[in-house]
């Protein structure tokens, strides 16, 4: 009895064992708790696709035991007599696990958003993955020195001169890499607003191929002849890009010439005969055929139809079976395709030698 008498930093060995008692008491509970929420949150997100009860366990698994014992003790000092100053350091202690707990826990809410966008892209847009994860580690960095500075105000620094600093040599960073932040921001724009993904084929200027990797700073693109084109994801966003994968259908013109020797009823048969051609042919949807114009050597006709499929193989394929078509039938009927020419008219003078 008397040895629960005694005092030590001005409280009893008996206030001294309460205080231990209800520590180990509290952080079982939380400990339970815990346990117990995480086994049934498991159970409910296994047999629902709501990603809220998979995110609530993975922050759940994110809760350090140092961070539970020290809430333990936290409530436990309450029944024991702290002096001011050490009551006060250790209320910012307890403060400061806090601010770590909640960093872990938005860290591990960060890394569960990646992971889910991450596998939905993966297979689609590899390089869509890799902008995301690397948005992500800049994310848990200011995230950290968020925390950093809540932690740094907690105990008594002034932060503002901090974050003025900070401020001022980030403009200087920012001022010094801007070429390379500029394509960093164009990546950042071409995953969230997807002018092109990889695989399309695309047209920039002069330069065409199709899209093969979408990079933080740069965009590689497989020309037609073979070899690779690299573009700068600034200059690219800043040119006028053409997406031929987006196509929903090719507009086709395309025109031939008759000798100006064809009667006036073959001119029309003519209209008649491209009309029917490409009207019977599956993938084709007709738009108009006209006697165009009055040429040097021909007389010359303009045909219009859309190919319903942007394959440019199928494009190809149905010009080819039309323009076959249109020379058999043509020399069905015995008109004549048109090639430049040119005749010279002679005239004799009379009473000439």
């Amino acid at each position: 009895m008397e040895l629960l008498s005694k005092v030590y930093l001005g409280n009893t060995v008996q206030a001294w064992l309460v205080a231990v008692c209800i520590l180990t008491v509290v952080f079982i509970i939380l400990k339970s708790v815990q346990r117990v929420a995480l086994n049934r949150l498991s159970k409910l997100s296994a047999c629902t696709k709501n990603g809220v009860d998979d995110l609530l366990v993975t922050m759940l698994k994110s809760t350090k035991a140092f961070i539970l014992l020290v809430a333990s003790a936290y409530v436990a000092s309450h029944s024991i007599i702290l002096k001011p100053s050490l009551a006060s350091l250790w209320q910012k202690a307890f403060i400061l696990t806090l601010i770590l707990q909640g960093g872990f826990w938005a860290s591990a809410g960060v890394s569960f958003w990646l992971a889910r966008h991450v596998k939905k892209r993966m297979d689609r847009d590899a390089s869509t993955a890799t902008t995301i994860t690397f948005l992500g580690f800049i994310a848990r960095i200011i995230l950290w020195a968020i925390a950093l500075l809540l932690i740094l105000d907690n105990l008594g620094v002034n932060i503002t001169g901090l974050v003025a600093g900070l401020g001022i040599g980030g403009i200087a960073v920012a001022l010094a890499v801007q070429n390379i932040l500029g394509d960093l921001l164009a990546s950042l724009s071409i995953v969230l607003d997807k002018p092109f993904v990889i695989g399309d084929f695309i047209v920039v200027d002069s330069l065409a191929g199709t899209i093969e990797h979408i990079g933080l700073k740069t965009t590689r693109v497989r020309s037609l002849s073979g070899e690779e084109l690299i573009f700068a994801n600034n200059d690219l966003l800043k040119s006028r890009v053409r997406n031929y994968k987006r196509m929903l259908e090719r507009r086709i013109v395309f025109g031939f010439r008759v000798v100006y020797q064809t009667p006036l009823e073959k001119l029309k048969t003519i209209k008649e005969i491209v009309t029917d051609i490409v009207k019977n042919e599956e993938n084709a949807r007709f738009d108009r055929v006209h006697f165009k114009e009055y040429g040097d050597s021909s007389l010359n006709f303009e045909v219009v139809y859309f190919v319903t499929n942007p394959d440019y193989t199928l494009y190809m394929d149905v010009q080819e079976r039309i323009n076959q078509e249109i020379y058999r039938r043509f020399e069905e009927e015995g008109i004549e395709f048109a090639y430049p020419t040119q005749t010279l008219f002679i005239q004799r003078e009379k009473g000439g030698a």
